[in-house]
């Protein structure tokens, strides 16, 4: 919902003008058929005509007494509320009706408005019962809607402490539901409105009285020309025309009607004076009521008759007028291939106050040309504006601003192809840096591939160089413990120094290599001193690899490495000599 405020004063030219172009919170209750004051029939001409009735004296003087107690009333209020109270107009679209709602206070967060009314009995009882007539729910309702406000604050006050009632109004969403229809169904039946001629209310024709009662009297007339002047009179009546078109016409008729009027009187002066003279005759008098009651009669007819003629034609030459200027702007709107954003012309107001059918079709003729003018010269610059468009999309709200200033739509037409680069621009540059992001992943991918690649290689050919070396080795030992065997078979026997020893051989065949080795130093470590390669060597154990300067051992030769150290720390403490072979 587009909620508008208007910077308008309310009672203004322009506020009224603004009222003319919405569906007004005021109007609600009219429209809905449950005004006190205004027919549904009344306020669907005057919208479909754009024809608002004056205000008279009367009604003026109450408007006054209204908006005088609503100023008094304000501080009052708004010290019960405790909040400042601001009046202002907003309008909102809400299912495609044009809503507008002025406002006699809302307060500075717009969640409470207040609306008051002249202080009188009946609505002062519905105030203190907590109930509203939809008179002024209606109203209130729309209010609501409209301002977005949670609740409405309704007094009736003639601008005095003690004479201010006040009462909370929340919506009520079935009455809201009833408002949006009722709404539609009113501006449907305001496009298909037609006008209807307002007819003159019948009078009564005159009714030839009874028979006078005869009555003797003394006197007579002496002398009359009654029975000329009757034909006269009556020639007369028959002789007025009824039929009124032109400014002629209704002239004629004004004064037709003060002659009529003038007649009656006169009639009854002659009455008095005769009555005066005693000169009472039974036919004198039944002629003169007889002729006084044809004037009247006519008179009455012809006066309704220009009243209802005058606002016949009134209505005829605005509605021509509207209807002329709705299909030069249905031809604006097939030439220009959209609606022109223009609204009608108050032609209505033109012809306030005239009274001559000429002057209100010359003013209503000016008004439309100027109204032709200026829709003429708004289709004129959107075209204009269209054709500096090159590309459209740009402006997927030309309906909205088409009709700037062609120094203003070429400034936004600008502005908006700068908008338009820069997000290409920086579209692009977002795509180049995702590609080049891209490209980086795609690149260390490869790299990486690579490198497992190699690393995979390099495992592979580390892993049969270890196959290799270890088949070797185990081929190696096998010759060694073999040779070892044969070496061992072939010595000879020990001679003992002592009688009682025997020498043992110094060296072991080692154990089947298993693959898995120990360092030198790990050796050290657990013998708990240091002994080294050279030594190990001169008892039968060389290294079976080199890792860097660490001689490396089979793990399964240690225990007999041990065993080796155990003979060998024996034979330095007995002396024992170990003979050749």
């Amino acid at each position: 919902m587009n909620r508008i405020t208007h910077e308008c004063l309310q009672g203004s030219a322009e506020w009224l003008s603004l009222r003319s172009q919405y569906l007004t919170a005021s109007e609600a209750s009219a429209a809905l058929g449950a005004s006190k004051y205004q027919k549904r029939a009344d306020l669907i001409k005057q919208k479909a005509t754009g024809i608002v009735p004056d205000v008279d004296s009367a009604k003026q003087r109450l408007f006054d007494a209204g908006h005088a107690a609503e100023a008094a009333a304000r501080p009052i209020v708004e010290v019960q509320l405790g909040t400042e109270l601001f009046p202002v107009t907003m309008s909102a679209e809400v299912d495609g009706l044009p809503l507008l709602a002025s406002l006699d206070g809302i307060s500075m967060f717009g969640d409470i408005i207040w609306e008051n009314k002249l202080l009188n009995e009946s609505l002062k009882d519905d105030v203190q019962q907590g109930q509203l007539h939809n008179h002024y729910a209606y109203q209130v309702e729309q209010q609501l809607l409209v301002s977005g406000a949670e609740k409405c604050y309704f007094t009736t006050s003639d601008g005095t402490p003690e004479g201010t009632f006040g009462m909370w109004y929340e919506s009520c969403p079935k009455l809201r539901a009833a408002l949006i229809a009722g709404w539609k169904q009113f501006e449907s039946d305001v496009a298909a409105y037609q006008h209807v001629e307002t007819v003159a209310a019948p009078v009564a024709d005159s009714i030839e009285e009874l028979p006078a009662l005869s009555v003797s009297l003394v006197g007579q007339v002496t002398s009359s020309n009654l029975a000329t002047f009757k034909d006269t009179v009556l020639a007369r009546i028959q002789a007025i025309n009824t039929t009124l078109v032109t400014d002629a016409d209704f002239v004629n008729a004004d004064k037709m009607v003060k002659f009529l009027d003038d007649g009656e009187k006169r009639l009854e002066l002659v009455k008095s004076q005769a009555l005066s003279q005693t000169a009472t005759i039974d036919e004198l008098f039944r002629t003169i009521d007889g002729l006084k009651a044809e004037m009247r009669s006519k008179r009455l007819t012809l006066d309704k008759l220009v009243k209802s003629e005058k606002e016949n034609r009134k209505s005829e030459i605005v509605t021509k007028a509207n209807a002329e200027f709705a299909a030069h702007i249905q031809a604006l709107d097939a030439r220009i291939g959209m609606r022109l954003p223009m609204a009608s012309p108050q032609l209505a107001e033109s012809i306030k106050g005239l009274k001559s059918l000429d002057s209100m079709r010359d003013k209503v003729s000016v008004a439309l040309a100027n109204a032709k003018i200026e829709a003429n010269a708004i289709a004129d610059r959107i075209e204009a504006n269209r054709k500096t468009v090159e590309d459209m999309s740009l402006f997927p709200d030309f309906a909205q601003v088409c009709a700037k200033a062609p120094e203003d739509f070429a400034a936004l037409v600008a502005m908006r192809i700068s908008q338009r680069q820069a997000r290409l621009d920086a579209e692009r540059e977002k795509i180049r840096a995702e590609e080049q992001a891209k490209a980086q992943r795609e690149a260390a991918a490869e790299a990486k591939r690579i490198a497992d690649a190699k690393l995979a290689e390099e495992h592979a050919a580390a892993v049969a160089e270890i196959r290799k070396i270890d088949a070797e080795r185990k081929e190696a030992q096998e010759a060694a413990a073999k040779s070892e065997a044969e070496r061992i078979a072939a010595l000879p026997t020990v001679v003992e120094v002592e009688p009682h020893h025997i020498e043992q051989p110094r060296a072991m065949v080692e154990p089947i290599a298993t693959g898995k080795t120990i360092k030198l130093g790990e050796i050290c470590l657990r013998l708990g001193f240091t002994i080294t390669a050279d030594f190990l060597a001169s008892l039968g154990f060389d290294p079976v690899a080199t890792e860097k300067n660490a001689k490396l051992y089979q793990e399964a030769s240690f225990p007999v490495i041990c065993r080796a150290l155990q003979r060998h720390i024996n034979d330095v403490a007995t002396g024992t000599v170990r003979l050749a072979a």
